[in-house]
């Protein structure tokens, strides 16, 4: 028998094709969505060849199957996608109501024109849904680890695409037209993320090869000037060092200008030459005796070419900051040159222009934002006694808050600003315990459940959260369940207020979890493995307290 076949004898004792949904053949068993379980004949159903047992789980008739056929009847992957794909567009208003769709690393993220006629309640119960959340203008269906696939899916066969509908011309359709304004908070927080988004896996994995770097080099297995640690720093430091060039891809992306002329500005910040003025002599100094003092070492025609300490290598304001501009010039010049020489006189336009105004306006302008950035937040941490442990316990009890809604991309780049300027960090310390908190709370409800479904649900997003990856813990189990979330909030605030009082420092940009444990290692030998030791015994306290105020108040009927 294969699935056709199968299928097909199952149509009538469901109440016919028309009544069924997404199916997922799955762990010995086939989960079918019907649209009115009141016809559907269980009974009947039991009596099938190769059904061992039927049973409705709210919305969903779950067939356990004889494991001799199973293997026949697998589902193939893509039609899965394909049908929830189906599933989550018709249920957030069909494709007519997106207005842009784009994704992350776990999560759908759509903009609807209407977002009342997204039926919410019905998505969350879809098999492969993880959950829902509505923030920051945008509607997200939490996916998890095969969100690519879903997305591809659901650009397939909405006739979507990514920046955006396409129209019945099959143009793009602008990701704002036709969508409700947004506020400027919500639209700063999808600028951000839109650009950040893309380059976080590849900056943990980058975080995590400099970590064990310096792991390895503090304990003398490996020497600092040897061909294999140069080898491997390059791969380790290579896509920080770039990574104005990375976000001007990302950026141009997001303000719909060419990319690759994005990616040029990014070149121009970085060029060897330019890196290389920081290491003479400076011509002179500007705002000299404030916080925002600035050497310059050339002109442009008398002009002052103001660097930063750290310069725009690893920098991310002054490349989006560029982009931004850039994409109002270039859209300007593309309007209003002639077809015949704006392919090429609006890309060098664009560059000269862009390039300049960066390192004489621009550039010199973010430098003294974050300076005012930083300036906020050390003197929020630098108050005597409790600053820091405020600082750290407000950023851990509320991080995984920030996470669900979106606004964790607004204290993100402040991290890497840190780094690029002081060659540390104190404000992501505090978020560290936060993963280490929720997983304690979720082991917790797996120890006390009787619930098997949760239980394998639970387990490898246990697994996941202690690696940096929460959204399967948060949207699967623990906020659903409200009391874990909200104690592990608390003894993340509480870890979070131990780092600070501790003085934990951050030197290498890198994820959340066990993995990012090396980039709190100062390879200088400054303060050694001070801040790792800080930071996990910090996460220690989160897990365990999680953990037995979990056990303590948890209730399967909760």
């Amino acid at each position: 028998m294969d699935r056709e076949q199968f299928l097909e004898q199952l149509y009538a004792p469901v109440g016919g094709k028309e009544n069924i949904g997404l199916c997922e053949f799955r762990n010995g068993s086939l989960s079918v969505t019907v649209k009115d379980r009141s016809v559907v004949e269980l009974d009947a159903i039991r009596g099938l060849p190769g059904v061992a047992g039927a049973e409705f789980l709210r919305s969903r008739l779950r067939l356990t199957l004889d494991p001799n056929i199973m293997e026949e009847l697998q589902m193939a992957k893509k039609e899965d996608y394909g049908a929830l794909a189906k599933q989550i567009l018709s249920l957030v208003g069909g494709a007519e109501n997106v207005s842009n769709a784009t994704h992350c690393a776990t999560r759908l993220r759509f903009n609807l024109k209407d977002e009342s006629k997204a039926d919410t309640d019905a998505i969350k119960g879809l098999p492969g849904v993880v959950g829902v959340a509505q923030a920051n203008g945008q509607y997200q269906v939490v996916i998890g680890n095969a969100v690519a696939e879903v997305y591809d899916a659901v650009l397939e066969v909405g006739h979507l695409q990514g920046s955006g509908t396409v129209d019945e011309d099959g143009n793009a359709i602008a990701a704002d037209e036709g969508g409700k304004k947004k506020g400027v908070a919500a639209t700063l927080i999808d600028m951000i993320s839109s650009i950040m988004a893309p380059t976080i896996t590849l900056l943990g994995a980058s975080g995590i090869i400099k970590g064990v770097l310096t792991l390895l080099t503090f304990l003398k297995v490996l020497d600092s000037s040897s061909g294999a640690y140069m080898i491997w720093y390059t791969v380790a430091d290579g896509f920080f060092y770039y990574l104005p060039v990375v976000l001007g891809y990302t950026a141009a992306k997001k303000f719909k200008m060419n990319e690759f002329t994005g990616m040029a500005l990014g070149f121009a910040l970085c060029y060897p030459s330019m890196v290389a003025l920081k290491g003479g002599e400076a011509l002179g100094t500007i705002l000299t005796g404030t916080a925002f003092q600035m050497s310059y070492y050339t002109t442009f025609f008398g002009i002052p070419v103001v660097f930063p300490a750290s310069g725009y290598t690893s920098s991310v304001i002054p490349i989006v900051l560029c982009c931004f501009f850039a994409a109002k010039l270039e859209r300007w010049l593309n309007n209003h040159l002639s077809d015949m020489i704006k392919a090429f006189i609006t890309p060098v336009c664009v560059l000269v222009v862009m390039v300049t105004l960066t390192y004489l306006v621009i550039g010199p302008i973010s430098s003294i934002i974050c300076s005012i950035l930083t300036i906020v937040f050390e003197a929020l941490f630098t108050i005597p006694v409790i600053g820091a442990t405020l600082g750290c316990a407000l950023v851990g009890g509320f991080w995984q808050v920030l996470v669900i809604f979106g606004f964790h991309w607004s204290v993100i780049p402040l991290g890497y600003i840190n780094i690029a300027a002081l060659g540390y960090d104190f404000i992501m310390p505090g978020t560290f315990a936060t993963v280490f908190g929720q997983a304690g709370a979720l082991l917790a409800v797996i120890l006390k459940t009787k619930d098997q479904k949760l239980k394998k649900i639970g387990i490898p997003a246990f697994i996941s959260c202690m690696f940096g990856i929460t959204e399967p813990t948060l949207y699967g189990i623990n906020l659903p369940k409200k009391k874990p979330f909200v104690i592990a909030c608390i003894t993340s605030a509480i870890a979070g207020a131990f780092v600070g009082l501790m003085g934990a420092k951050r030197y290498i940009p890198g994820g959340l979890g066990l993995f990012g444990l090396p980039g709190y290692i100062d390879a200088t030998g400054g303060t050694g493995i001070y801040s790792a030791m800080v930071v996990l015994g910090g996460s220690i306290i989160a897990f365990v307290l999680a953990l037995i105020a979990t056990m303590a108040v948890y209730k399967d009927e909760e």
